[in-house]
């Protein structure tokens, strides 16, 4: 696992790149979506509503894998399909990491909107009725009371998103992206030695969790840090 001409160093620490950028490209996504989401799941219109919730449904009872394999095959066939008009024969590929980030936004949008949904129930009621009732508009509201505290709520619940869909990217090997699961299972082939490299592959996720994890909880302690000096 040495970094010389025969070392597995730098191509791991290409890989962890490659997790890292992967999964906060999901993240992101996921991020959008459940804002989204959860939008739709506080509207006064019914089929907003509807939409919202089948969108969780489904997507929380589809195994992981399962969601980046109909994404990645999905694309793969539009793509082969556009290409076979343009002369090109065979199956083409869909680029692993779009798909993949893709398929891991979709899921962790559906788990985030859930996140978002609570901190919002979360909110004291009085607060939000003083507002209205003094005339407040609805994006001012929104941009001044909801959205701050809001998000307050949602940090523990986001960072435990975020351990999820980081281990999530593991999953994106499948498909040929070259990160830190799938660089492991290329080195153990090649030398035989699969012990060291998984655990490596290991040292290296608890080693992201862990930097993640101490900026999340020292995001919360600064997010927290009114309420507990009023408290």
């Amino acid at each position: 696992m040495g970094f010389g001409p025969n070392g597995w160093g730098y191509g791991m620490l290409a890989a962890t790149g490659m997790t890292v950028a992967v999964a906060l490209c999901g993240y992101l996504i996921g991020s959008i979506l459940g804002s989204l989401g959860a939008a739709a799941a506080f509207s006064r219109f019914m089929l907003l509503r509807g939409i919202a919730g089948f969108y969780t449904t489904v997507l929380r009872g589809i195994p992981d894998l399962l969601v980046i394999y109909l994404f990645y095959f999905g694309s793969s066939s539009v793509i082969s399909g556009v290409a076979a008009l343009f002369g090109a024969e065979g199956f083409v590929g869909a680029p692993a990491f779009i798909t993949g980030a893709m398929a891991i936004g979709v899921v962790s949008g559906a788990y985030q909107m859930q996140v978002f949904r609570g901190a919002v129930l979360a909110l004291a009621k009085g607060e939000i009725e003083a507002a209205r009732a003094y005339g407040m508009p609805s994006f001012l509201l929104f941009r001044r009371i909801i959205l701050p505290q809001a998000a307050r709520f949602a940090i523990p619940g986001m960072g435990n998103v975020w351990q999820l869909v980081l281990k999530e990217s593991a999953l994106i090997s499948v498909i040929g992206l070259v990160e830190i699961m799938r660089q492991s299972q290329i080195g153990a082939g090649s030398t035989r030695q699969p012990f060291s490299f998984y655990l490596t592959a290991a040292a290296l996720y608890l080693l992201i969790t862990f930097v993640s994890g101490r900026g999340f909880r020292l995001a919360e302690r600064r997010a927290m840090r009114g309420v507990q000096g009023a408290a």
